[in-house]
């Protein structure tokens, strides 16, 4: 179980590219509209994100599956999600009924626009399918060696021509087996919109436990960009767009929680603080509960509860499955392009159902979490911010930041060494370790991190907010920082590695080189140091070494000599 956990962690993050998005092309849509500005070519502009989605998917995916977020992975997607679009097209057979009594001069056009709105349909699982095959090709192949007279073709420039031999078979299996599929997914969305409010009870309560995760986002994206039909455009976010009245069940629900449920939990968390603690978690509450007002972002308070307070974590996932029951039943349709915060309750006022029901939703809900959590803290006396037994100190890692975040982050992961790769997501660094036990998880805390989730014996999650994109790049930068290594000599390279034969792949990381080898005991780590490594380690996978800025050339080098 653990092992697949790790292995979805990359499509959650992946999945967060595209959307990231949403926002711009939302606040488009939604001024060019006559309500609010009336600029006709803005609107299309926000459209026109809305319109390509699972074009975005194929690349987004892609890049974020690849394990470099290398551009060749994007192209490859694109290439695949092209050829499986257009080729499945072609194999459509279009029903007579759809032609019936037209001139002979329309048939055609009819015919094409029946393909492209039933193609329309699936653009997003296409798109997700793409990414994903063009980024486990990128992974597979993008090392891949030919011989001579083929080595234009090799490596990187190999995998869009197998994504789209991929992407062949998927336009096959699309085409011959469209109406099935097509019944599928019709009857997913019925059932799911037929469920009523148990299906949103259901919905909310999973869409805040997977979040521990982090693979919510893959229950988000069939919500949100797959279930129900509106005049072609399918899932909850992209028919609210569209104006499809029906729409915005599954986001409406998040309003009452997001604004008003959470930031009631930080107000009193932070009245059940000690009196002598109250001036020290007091600043982080009101940061995270305006936060999570004004745009909807809750992981980080989330996460201030998660671990120490389990219950309250219980009370406030069944919570939220009542708020998308109790806005159902009051037929308020909210939507939003990036969170339920006040921005996109404001922008998106006019477009929506009954909106001001939210103020009385959300009031009861202001109550209803400060008086459960006030009640539930002092009745189990649970150690929430502020009550903790002894404030939490870090030692040498605050130190450590003074000379740069990234660096001091990277001391608490263990070190370069510990460290095989780094990514993020909206609120969160995603990274896979060598040796969990190496992450100083007090000095973390104390740099900022709100929760630490370890999904498998080797992924590690680092709740941090917004800020979880930038703390990423400043750690990738301070994996490639330091003394510069010299490319050396392949060949010394090679017999520091124990010979030739004793290397089986080269693969360049963030700042190092993965090697995969025969025997890890034929290392000579002290001459691959007098090479210039900046560190060595060896794991079951093979070794690692730290290289810095100079691990492109080392890696080219030795994938040429071997």
């Amino acid at each position: 179980m653990k092992a697949l956990l790790e292995r979805l962690q990359p499509l959650g993050r992946a999945l967060m590219l595209p959307i990231a998005v949403l926002p711009a092309a939302a606040l488009l849509l939604r001024l060019g509209q006559p309500d609010l500005l009336d600029i006709a070519f803005m609107s299309a502009a926000g459209d026109a994100v809305f319109s390509n989605l699972g074009l975005l998917f194929a690349i987004g995916v892609a890049v974020g599956f690849a394990r470099d977020g290398n551009g060749a992975a994007g192209l490859a997607g694109v290439v695949c999600f092209l050829i499986a679009v257009e080729g499945a097209k072609a194999l459509l057979v279009v029903p007579p009924e759809v032609v019936a009594g037209l001139p002979e001069a329309s048939v055609a056009l009819a015919e094409a626009a029946w393909r492209d709105g039933a193609l329309a349909r699936l653009s997003v699982p296409i798109g997700i399918i793409s990414g994903l095959i063009a980024g486990d090709f990128y992974n597979r192949f993008s090392t891949l060696k030919l011989p001579e007279y083929l080595a234009f073709f090799a490596g990187r420039r190999f995998v869009p021509i197998v994504s789209g031999v991929a992407g062949l078979a998927l336009a096959a299996i699309i085409g011959f087996g469209f109406s099935g599929i097509s019944g599928a997914m019709d009857g997913f969305s019925r059932a799911i919109v037929g469920s009523g409010e148990v299906g949103l009870f259901l919905y909310g309560v999973l869409n805040r436990l997977l979040i521990v995760t982090g693979l919510h986002h893959i229950l988000n994206n069939i919500a949100w960009f797959v279930i129900g039909d509106y005049q072609g455009v399918t899932g909850d976010l992209r028919r609210f767009f569209a104006g499809d009245p029906d729409a915005g069940a599954f986001m409406s629900g998040f309003f009452p929680v997001m604004m008003f449920g959470l930031p009631a939990a930080c107000l009193a968390m932070y009245h059940a603080a000690k009196p002598e603690r109250k001036k020290a978690v007091g600043g982080m509450l009101m940061s995270l509960a305006l936060t999570a007002f004004l745009t909807g972002v809750t992981e980080p308070i989330e996460f201030t509860f998660m671990f120490l307070a389990p219950v309250l974590y219980a009370v406030h996932t069944v919570l939220t499955g009542a708020a998308m029951v109790i806005m159902s039943l009051l037929d308020v349709k909210l939507g939003f392009g990036f969170s339920a915060g006040l921005f996109d309750y404001v922008l998106n006022f006019n477009q929506s159902t009954r909106p001001l029901m939210l103020i009385p939703v959300g009031l009861a809900y202001f109550a209803l979490y400060y008086g459960l959590f006030r009640l539930v803290i002092r009745w189990m006396d649970l150690k929430t911010p502020g009550r903790e037994d002894e404030p939490m100190t870090a030692t040498g890692v605050v130190q450590a930041a003074a000379g740069g975040r990234g660096a001091a982050y990277l001391a608490a992961l263990g070190g370069a060494a510990n460290v095989d790769s780094v990514d993020a997501c909206t609120t969160r660094l995603r990274l896979i370790l060598n040796d969990q036990n190496a992450v100083d998880e007090a000095g973390l805390k104390a740099l900022g991190a709100r929760g630490l989730v370890r999904p498998s014996d080797r992924a590690l999650q680092v709740v941090l907010g917004p800020i979880a994109d930038q703390v990423a790049d400043e750690i990738r930068a301070a994996l490639t920082a330091g003394p510069v290594a010299d490319d050396g000599n392949a060949e010394d390279w090679l017999a520091a590695l124990g010979g030739r034969d004793n290397v089986l792949s080269v693969e360049r990381r963030d700042g190092r080189v993965l090697l995969r080898l025969k025997a890890g005991a034929g290392l000579d780590v002290a001459a691959l140091k007098a090479l210039g490594a900046r560190g060595v380690a060896v794991t079951a996978a093979g070794a690692h070494l730290i290289l810095g800025p100079r691990a492109e050339a080392v890696a080219r080098n030795l994938a040429a000599a071997s």
